[in-house]
C-alpha cells in the first residue's frame, strides 16, 4: 500500500490524521466516522482497505492499530441527523465529531473521499480511494467499520426482524422483505427509500 502520510511525515509533521466513515449507504443506523493518528514510519500488520478485509481480519487488525496508534477519535451522526442535513453534511459532521474526540491536536488531516471537512482548523487532504492509499486512512476505515457492525448488532437484539446481525442495516433482499412487513423502525433513515 502507498503511505501517502510519508509525504506529510517526511515534512516533519506527527500528528496526521487519517478519517473515514462507514455506513453512507445503509438505510439504517448512523454513519460512523474515525479518526486515527499513527505514529510516523509505522506499519500496521493487516492494515487494507476495510471492504477487502472478511470479518475477522478486521477485528484482528483493529487490535493492532490499537496498539500502536497514538489517538483514536471516533465519531457519529443520527438518522435525525441525517434527515435533517442530508447524508452528505452528516458524513461529514461525524468526522468532525471524530476529530474533536482526538486528545491530541491534529497538523494535518487526510480525508477519505474528495470532499473536505468545513470546520477543519488544520491543512487537509482530499484523498479519493484514501483507504487504499494511506494505511492510516485505511485504519480509520477499519474502525468505523468494526464500530458501526458492533453498533448494529446490538440494535438486532431489540429489531430482530430487519436482519441487521447480517447486513448490518444496508439495502438486501432480506432488509426490503422485512420493511414492508414490519415498516421502518426507529432507527431507520426516513428520507431513504425504504420501500
Amino acid at each position: 500500500m502507498l503511505k501517502y502520510e510519508n509525504f506529510l511525515w517526511n515534512q516533519g509533521l506527527i500528528h496526521v490524521v487519517g478519517i473515514d466513515e462507514v455506513g453512507r449507504g445503509a438505510l439504517a443506523g448512523p454513519v460512523i466516522a474515525a479518526a486515527v493518528i499513527l505514529p510516523p514510519a509505522t506499519v500496521v500488520d493487516g492494515v487494507f482497505d476495510s471492504k477487502k478485509l472478511g470479518k475477522r481480519a478486521r477485528e484482528d487488525a483493529l487490535a493492532n492499530i490499537c496498539e500502536v496508534a497514538i489517538d483514536v477519535g471516533i465519531g457519529h451522526a443520527t438518522p435525525e441527523e441525517i434527515a435533517e442535513l442530508n447524508i452528505i453534511k452528516a458524513s461529514l459532521l461525524a468526522m468532525q465529531r471524530a476529530i474533536d474526540l482526538l486528545e491530541c491536536l491534529p497538523q494535518a488531516l487526510m480525508v477519505d473521499g474528495n470532499r473536505h471537512i468545513p470546520s477543519a482548523s488544520c491543512p487537509q487532504f482530499a484523498l479519493v480511494k484514501g483507504d487504499q492509499r494511506s494505511q492510516t486512512v485505511a485504519a480509520a476505515s477499519i474502525i468505523a467499520k468494526v464500530t458501526r457492525d458492533h453498533l448494529m448488532y446490538q440494535l438486532h437484539q431489540d429489531n430482530p426482524g430487519y436482519g441487521w446481525v447480517t447486513n448490518v442495516g444496508y439495502p438486501t433482499s432480506e432488509h426490503y422483505r422485512a420493511l414492508r412487513e414490519f415498516g421502518p423502525s426507529t432507527h431507520h433513515r426516513r428520507t431513504f427509500r425504504l420501500l
